[in-house]
């Protein structure tokens, strides 16, 4: 019995080793790299957000739930701010960056469109 909690013993430790030399690694990979892999995450996720703010009162009014549009002023700094950051990416080079805010302003606007048509 004494033998078996010895050997249980050794194999813990030895797993906690194996786990303890992971965890360090891990968190030197993510050391050297999250600063650009957040930095480009957090912009797009920005862009998505941004772009998601109009759209549930988009969609109500779409389907009838409401009749309040949504903020005239708010709506176009929206986007002229998104405008703003497209001529950014276009002069960067950025592809996500672009196709991400140009398929953000297709979509608003056939939602509009719809809106405006229906």
């Amino acid at each position: 019995m004494s033998e078996q909690k010895i050997d249980l013993k050794s194999g813990l430790e030895a797993l906690l080793k194996i786990v303890s030399y992971n965890i360090r690694g891990g968190i030197t990979v993510i050391r050297e790299h999250i600063h650009h892999v957040s930095a480009n995450t957090l912009g797009w996720i920005g862009i998505i957000i941004i772009h998601l703010s109009t759209i549930p009162t988009l969609l109500a009014m779409l389907t009838g739930l409401t009749e309040k549009t949504p903020p005239v002023d708010m709506v176009l700094a929206t986007w002229v701010g998104l405008f703003l950051f497209f001529i950014k990416s276009v002069i960067e080079r950025n592809v996500l960056n672009i196709v991400t805010v140009g398929l953000g302003f297709a979509v608003q606007a056939g939602i509009m469109a719809l809106i405006l048509f229906k």
